[in-house]
């Protein structure tokens, strides 16, 4: 828990209730609290412990937040090096101190001298490289000296002006004596957040239900106690220096009792989005908290597949007349699922960049991994579209079957044909992408289906295979320059 240095235990209230913290996915926040000062009219020091081992001092801001009171902060100072054993006891090398210790299940105290502390070295090897070493402790006892700690030390004061915890120091200036509740904010590194997404399917069928988390990670150093917590969803730019759910039934009181529960709050600020946590919540120190942020039973998804057998070739702004160029064959066929964020599949929320699984209920209705990948931030009535892997069942083969460049003139022709081979026991519908990426001017001359132009250098041929069954696709298309 917080608490201010002796200057200020007169006035010292419970912060903990009044700490709010925004958290962004870039592994940084900010921390607002409030922080009784009890000023003199003129200069007076005041200290404030318990802030972040990674607070940024250039960020911190410390202010009358009803400007009834003109502060200056005329001097600040950090302190972020707490102490820990190691240093104590490197404080009080070459004295002797007391040792506790267990025997035979009772305590005993000994003493004995610190002839070395433990210490972090640098060596460099034979190599030139730099290596840290950590040096054993060397510790005097009856005469004898011992390699290792002779049990847990006791240590008869902090020594010099230690600290025990990262500690603001300020020189404040007012023109009048005051007691001011002031407000500090800073920013810290070591916090993150990040969001998942679990969707499970039926056994049959393509509606999913969809259930989002958000993940708060704290290695700040420090905890903090019932904290107002808001998380901000977007690339904000920052300079850096360095449970399975079975029958209708239950689906419905399920349902139920997450639109009773609070809910966590979504909103636009300015060119981002943020989340506000509906309950105030202890966040400690390298501890991870999860809270669920979104839940819907009724998202219709869509399977798709997928086949671009030329690998991703690509138009790139130049002509390419290389005959040996663009002849790649893939044979896996891509498998998608794509679904609508808006509020006729129960979302319609702005969605943050994370990891999304899916899951599919199988006979024995176990819940079985089918796939997952990252899904960007997503603004509401926007299309997500999910890469799970490449279909078992499903083959294709892309080949080139004829180049023609012709010598007289600026024009060069060349025709494809990818073959499509479904193994499965149903009907399914493959899209095949082809890229027209030899100049930006172009022509099928011969298709052998209907083809969608999708883009300036892009067309793409819905294909439906039936069971067991092989089909064709053929096209010509001439370039001229």
């Amino acid at each position: 828990m917080k608490q201010l240095l002796p200057t200020l235990l007169a006035c010292a209230t419970s912060l903990s209730a009044q700490t709010a913290i925004t958290v962004y996915n870039g592994n940084f926040g900010v921390v607002r609290d409030t922080v009784p000062l009890n000023l003199t009219q003129g200069i007076s020091e005041q200290n404030y412990s318990g802030v972040t081992s990674q607070l940024e001092p250039e960020s911190v801001i410390l202010r009358d937040p009803t400007g009834q009171v003109a502060l200056s902060v005329l001097e600040q100072s950090y302190r972020g090096d707490p102490v820990d054993q190691q240093r104590l006891l490197q404080m009080f090398e070459g004295e002797t101190i007391r040792f506790l210790k267990v025997v035979d299940g009772k305590e005993v105290i000994e003493s004995g001298k610190i002839i070395r502390a433990p210490a972090m070295t640098t060596r460099t090897n034979q190599y030139g490289s730099q290596q840290q070493h950590m040096l054993e402790p060397i510790i005097q006892v009856d005469g004898q000296l011992m390699t290792r700690l002779p049990g847990t030390p006791l240590f008869p004061s902090l020594g010099d002006d230690s600290i025990l915890e990262p500690t603001l120091s300020w020189k404040l200036h007012s023109e009048t004596a005051a007691q001011v509740d002031a407000q500090l904010s800073y920013l810290t590194n070591g916090m993150s957040w990040k969001s998942d997404y679990n969707l499970v399917l039926p056994e049959k069928g393509d509606q999913v239900t969809l259930t989002g988390w958000v993940s708060i990670d704290n290695n700040t150093g420090t905890s903090f106690q019932d904290a107002s917590i808001k998380l901000i969803a977007g690339d904000v730019n920052k300079v850096q220096s360095s449970p399975q759910v079975r029958g209708q039934v239950m689906e419905m009181a399920m349902a139920k009792s997450y639109a009773d529960a609070p809910q966590v709050e979504a909103k636009k600020f300015d060119e981002f989005h943020m989340y506000s946590l509906p309950l105030k919540t202890t966040l400690r120190d390298s501890e991870t908290k999860q809270v669920e942020f979104v839940r819907s039973q009724q998202v219709a998804t869509e399977k798709l597949y997928i086949y671009d057998g030329s690998g991703g070739i690509r138009y790139h702004g130049s002509l390419n007349i290389n005959q040996n160029y663009g002849q790649n064959q893939q044979a896996d066929v891509a498998i998608y699922r794509e679904f609508k964020n808006n509020e006729t599949n129960g979302l319609g929320v702005a969605l943050p960049a994370g990891k999304a699984r899916f899951y599919r209920m199988d006979s024995d209705g176990q819940l079985e991994f089918t796939g997952e990948n990252t899904i960007d931030h997503t603004p509401k009535n926007e299309t997500i579209r999910v890469y799970l892997g490449n279909a078992f069942d499903l083959v294709g083969e892309r080949k080139r079957t004829d180049f023609y460049k012709q010598p007289s003139r600026d024009m060069l022709r060349e025709s494809f044909e990818v073959e499509l081979r479904n193994r499965s026991d149903e009907a399914v519908t493959v899209t095949v992408i082809e890229h027209l990426f030899r100049w930006s001017n172009w022509e099928i001359q011969k298709n052998s289906a209907p083809y969608q132009k999708t883009d300036a250098q892009t067309i793409e041929f819905p294909v439906t295979i039936a069971a067991n069954e092989t089909k064709t696709v053929s096209y010509t298309v001439e370039y001229n320059w």
